[in-house]
């Protein structure tokens, strides 16, 4: 391995980008730079949730003794729901499917996830105010960055982790259809609306009724209620003191359609109640609407030396729990093969990490929307139990198809043939 130190710029100081930065930050030979727009990292939402494969993650990054802290119960192997899925678009809703597995879900305040990560951070990495405006490729193969403040910096290596709205991604794509003479890669630019609204809001659990003397469904297992073009997710984090609810009322003709230029709205508590008459009641408090969008997959992450991950790469809705999952496994990956690749040569290691990731996120997005029509029998299941309870458990296979070690050593296998051939071709040319 070579001393030299090259340079990676992050651009988005969201999951993803402060997992990468703190797992690259371990490799002496690589200067990170970490760039956030806002004042202070912060992110926006009030629930996380990841599974067992996220948490293996974090255990092989040296960082699960810092997330138990924060974690709403101890993390515990054993089998434990994921959900439980309820039929409630009536007035005596039922229990009709419960998904389990190694951990359950695994659950967190958004807020104190982040600082988990932003706590194990070195100084010096971190540069707030710095949103990227756009980049460009010198002759000297280096990258010059230009921040909307005007200033600018330079990197070896950009990685865009500035979300489902990345520029990084407009750019990126912008300039391969130019170059590939690909009009097509400019509909991917802009993230698609899923047809799906959310609101969103946290609850006291305090404010919770008992349900025949015991405490509320939500406080003991995380709950899905299921509906006809309607579902709603809800659970404790906080060590309990908090249910997160998301409430979801989808219009599949809607889907690909124009939402609007706010993607958050406040809304009354009234508008929920009014979108899920007829349900059981559960409550809502001081709720914000938001507008579910996703991105098409796109069929590459990598171009020359511009790397996307998180959900600048593949935004995905929200019906997996998987989006930070995913981000952190992207961040993972990169780490592990950009901490083997030498200074002055690393485009080995970007494709391996392309390799490894773009196939599995890409149907990790694909089944995520899937699944949120399954939830509110919208899939070509119905409502026909016995097949669509099968059909929702098969949605999670992607956590058990492969380990996150095997994946990693999958990505290392792909960079020592790269280099094998690149080593192969240079001696056939002397």
């Amino acid at each position: 391995m070579s001393t030299k130190s090259f340079r990676v710029a992050i651009c988005g100081g969201g999951i993803g980008g402060l997992c990468l930065a703190v797992a690259l930050s371990k490799h002496t030979h690589i200067q990170v730079d970490l760039y956030e727009g806002a004042e202070r990292f912060k992110e926006v939402g009030a629930g996380v949730m990841i599974w067992s494969r996220t948490w293996r993650i974090l255990e092989l990054l040296g960082l699960a003794p810092h997330f138990a802290k924060v974690a709403d119960t101890q993390p515990d192997p054993a089998v434990a729901p994921g959900f439980e899925y309820r039929r409630s678009d009536r007035q005596e809703g039922f229990e009709w499917k419960l998904v389990a597995m190694p951990y359950g879900c695994i659950r967190f305040h958004r807020a104190h996830f982040l600082d988990a990560f932003a706590e194990r951070l070195p100084t010096g990495i971190a540069h707030f105010r710095k949103r990227l405006a756009s980049y460009e490729k010198q002759d000297s193969g280096e990258i010059a960055l230009t921040f909307v403040d005007g200033t600018s910096a330079m990197c070896d290596l950009l990685v865009g982790c500035d979300g489902i709205k990345s520029v990084v991604r407009a750019q990126m794509l912008r300039v391969k259809a130019k170059e590939e003479a690909q009009p097509g890669l400019l509909d991917l630019i802009e993230p698609k609306w899923t047809g799906t609204i959310a609101y969103r809001g946290l609850i006291p659990s305090t404010n919770l009724p008992r349900i025949d003397g015991a405490r509320h469904r939500t406080l003991a297992s995380p709950m899905m209620y299921c509906g006809q073009n309607k579902h709603l997710v809800a659970y404790s984090i906080s060590q309990g003191n908090i249910v997160n609810f998301v409430a979801f009322a989808s219009d599949l003709n809607k889907k690909n359609t124009a939402y609007g230029a706010e993607w958050v709205t406040d809304c009354s508590k009234d508008e929920v109640l009014e979108c899920f008459g007829g349900w059981e009641r559960e409550r809502e408090e001081k709720p914000t609407k938001w507008g579910i969008h996703h991105l098409e997959e796109l069929p590459f992450f990598v171009t020359d030396r511009v790397v996307l991950l998180g959900d600048a790469a593949h935004g995905m809705s929200p019906h997996l729990g998987a989006g930070a999952g995913q981000a952190i496994e992207d961040a993972y990956i990169l780490a592990h093969v950009l901490g083997a690749a030498a200074a002055d040569r690393f485009d080995a290691a970007l494709e391996a990490y392309q390799q490894t990731r773009l196939p599995v996120a890409n149907h990790v997005l694909r089944s995520s929307y899937e699944s949120g029509n399954m939830y509110e029998f919208n899939s070509p299941f119905g409502d026909e139990y016995s097949a669509l309870g099968p059909a929702i458990q098969h949605q999670w296979d992607f956590l058990t198809e492969s380990t996150p070690e095997g994946e990693a050593e999958k990505a290392m296998g792909i960079l020592r043939s790269l280099e094998r051939e690149r080593i192969n071709q240079n001696r056939a040319r002397l």
